[in-house]
């Protein structure tokens, strides 16, 4: 044995690491059954919560009765900001008529030029107003980080408490996790220069939500 080995060998020795497959088991079973930690208990409607704190993180709002009037509501948005119609889609929201309400979508990720994003999302968080995406081959993130504006729908039925029920229901439905979360609180901002809050400084200026499954 060479004398870094004999050094190695002590280190591990008194750290633990010989027990290698007994802590790897402890590992994974606490993976496998989280311990929470304390949380705030939210009263009141988690819809009326979500929207509030959305709101106050400069999200602006509406909301629809069906997926089906999205389109049209998206519309109406773009046109009262001459935004333009066009616009890039996650193929998620694709099946949706969008030709009917006059806008232009392409159902691809999102490059410097475009302007305009419209993505679905995995679920929301009624607690800070926060969205959570997932990456993947129908979603990609660039949607909602390249365009000056993005929209997103949201789902009533997929409002949840907290973060902690948010990481639930991803392990509940998808098992592992996929290559990128993204958690977004309102329009991109930095208060870098002069503490003055700047938004848009590192990704959309606008965020609107479209609350759908709700009485509008």
């Amino acid at each position: 044995m060479s004398a870094r080995d004999e050094i190695l060998g002590r280190v591990r020795a008194g750290v633990g690491k010989d027990d290698f497959a007994a802590r790897r088991a402890r590992a994974e079973a606490l993976l496998a059954a989280p311990v929470r930690g304390p949380q705030p208990v939210l009263d009141g409607d988690l819809v009326q919560r979500f929207r509030a704190k959305a709101e106050s993180l400069a999200s602006s709002v509406d909301s629809v009765s069906t997926p089906t009037e999205a389109p049209q509501a998206v519309a109406r948005y773009l046109a009262a900001g001459g935004l333009g119609r066009e616009a890039v889609l996650t193929g998620d929201l694709a099946a949706l008529d969008w030709a009917a309400s006059g806008l232009e979508v392409a159902v691809r990720p999102a490059v410097d030029a475009d302007k305009v994003g419209i993505s679905g999302c995995f679920c929301a968080i009624a607690e800070t107003g926060t969205l959570l995406l997932l990456s993947g081959a129908a979603t990609p993130a660039t949607v909602s980080l390249l365009p000056e504006t993005h929209i997103a729908l949201v789902p009533v039925a997929r409002i949840v408490a907290t973060m902690e029920d948010a990481f639930a229901l991803l392990r509940a439905e998808r098992g592992s996790v996929p290559r990128a979360l993204n958690f977004i609180s309102g329009p991109s901002r930095t208060g870098d220069i002069e503490q003055t809050i700047v938004l848009g400084a590192h990704g959309p200026c606008r965020v609107h939500l479209i609350l759908t499954g709700e009485n509008s």
